[in-house]
């Protein structure tokens, strides 16, 4: 899940000024971490060297005052790294300083690489927008809504690929919201109880829908049933999938859906507040990630670097394709950052998390009326995050990609994106 209003960072000791880096130091540091991206001076991509020298310190002050344990952030311009810090500790027992290359949990920006992955087979004629999801999984024909009298109806259609994509399918997550329909799939728990994706779309289908398809928008396991279809249209695991078509093609090569053993000495811990003390609340020693899942979750189970995500960003950015490299038609591109919902689900409600004026595009938060907003975006910026706090957003006009990641919980603590955002705007020249 994902953005704004809901910025949270960590910061590291050692603070190195952008501005202080020439473009060689930025794409290869000390430990040999690449931008994944070619580096170079603000000035040569418009931006104002001293104007992104505020970020790192302005990290900094949340690891100063204990709120978060690591902040990493990065921006660039016009396919270039123009700022990548890490300030705070990756892991506070022992004292091991946060690397700009460290592995972090990404929950959420997982949604927008399925969505792809979804999007590829729709380009191929596999998956049509408007398939009904019960062509893939049949189990969801039929499908019911529970009112609030508590009766069991048959929904006003079925559910397509489109309601998955934009989250108006009807279904819910259980822990964003208190509805009947919530306590119901907090009771079954789906995403725990399941053992593999294809048991997880049968056990989610049992459940009724919060509302009949394309009546509501409501953040939910959605983009986790995306995964199913994909095994389902391609006849390859999802996971498997995704790294043949989209991580591999676009060389991201530490990113993936559990941290082998070999990688853990860059993975950061996951904090939590207790007692007004930053406590591991997932060990990157032997935590979630540290072993493969029961499933892979394309709705919130990847792992992954800030090298890495800045070329899927930069993908979507230049419409499709990355270094010679085409994942996806710019056509099949503008369609996933224009928004797809009516007037009346717009904007779309996430708490504070997101500002006013969004709508929801084919995978991600679009900006639609920025004259509503209080944030520095306008419209067509298009984002989205992660729920220990990852978040990016893209800004074609701007030609722009900024992420600003920690491992922390809960979801949009703090305002660390919303500053961070707002600094790196106020350095472009």
């Amino acid at each position: 899940m994902t953005r704004q209003s809901a910025g949270i960072a960590v910061g590291l000791a050692g603070v190195v000024a952008a501005a202080a880096l020439a473009p060689a130091a930025l794409a290869q540091d000390d430990a040999g971490a690449h931008a994944g991206l070619p580096a170079a001076a603000p000035g040569a991509v418009g931006m104002s060297a001293d104007a992104l020298d505020r970020i790192a310190p302005a990290m900094q002050a949340y690891v100063d005052d204990g709120r978060l344990a690591a902040v990493m952030t990065m921006v660039a311009r016009r396919g270039q790294v123009v700022h990548w810090e890490a300030v705070g500790t990756r892991d506070t027992a022992a004292g091991d300083p946060l690397e700009r290359d460290d592995i972090f949990r990404i929950y959420s920006m997982t949604k927008p690489v399925t969505s792809v992955a979804v999007m590829i087979l729709v380009e191929e004629g596999k998956v049509a927008l408007d398939d009904p999801l019960s062509k893939f999984v049949p189990e969801f024909a039929g499908v019911q809504v529970l009112t609030d009298a508590g009766d069991r109806v048959a929904a006003d259609g079925p559910i397509t690929v489109e309601h998955l994509l934009t989250h108006t399918s009807g279904l819910t997550y259980g822990f964003f919201g208190d509805s009947a329909v919530d306590r119901l799939y907090n009771q079954a728990n789906p995403l725990a109880r399941a053992e593999g994706l294809d048991d997880f779309a049968r056990r989610v289908a049992e459940l009724p829908l919060i509302a009949s398809p394309g009546t509501r928008w409501n953040y939910s396991v959605s983009t986790d049933i995306l995964g199913r279809v994909v095994e389902a249209a391609s006849g390859q695991a999802f996971d498997a999938f995704v790294a043949a078509r989209i991580l591999g093609p676009l060389g991201m090569d530490d990113t993936a859906f559990w941290v082998p053993a070999e990688k853990r000495g860059r993975f950061m811990a996951n904090y939590a507040k207790v007692g007004g003390r930053l406590v591991v609340a997932d060990s990157p020693v032997d935590g979630q990630y540290t072993r493969p899942p029961a499933f892979p979750s394309g709705g919130g189970g990847l792992t992954s670097t800030a090298s890495d995500y800045i070329r899927f960003a930069q993908m979507l950015l230049e419409g499709g394709s990355l270094d010679g490299v085409r994942i996806l038609a710019p056509e099949t591109v503008a369609q996933m950052r224009a928004n797809h919902l009516p007037d009346a689900l717009v904007p779309i409600d996430l708490g504070t998390f997101l500002s006013p004026g969004y709508g929801f595009g084919l995978g991600f938060a679009v900006m639609v009326d920025a004259a509503a907003s209080p944030e520095p975006d306008h419209d067509g910026v298009f984002r989205w995050a992660g729920a220990a706090n990852t978040f990016f957003w893209i800004d074609p006009e701007a030609e722009l990609v900024g992420m600003v990641w920690t491992q922390f919980t809960p979801f949009a603590a703090y305002d660390l994106e919303r500053e961070f955002q707002t600094l790196v705007y106020e350095a472009i020249e």
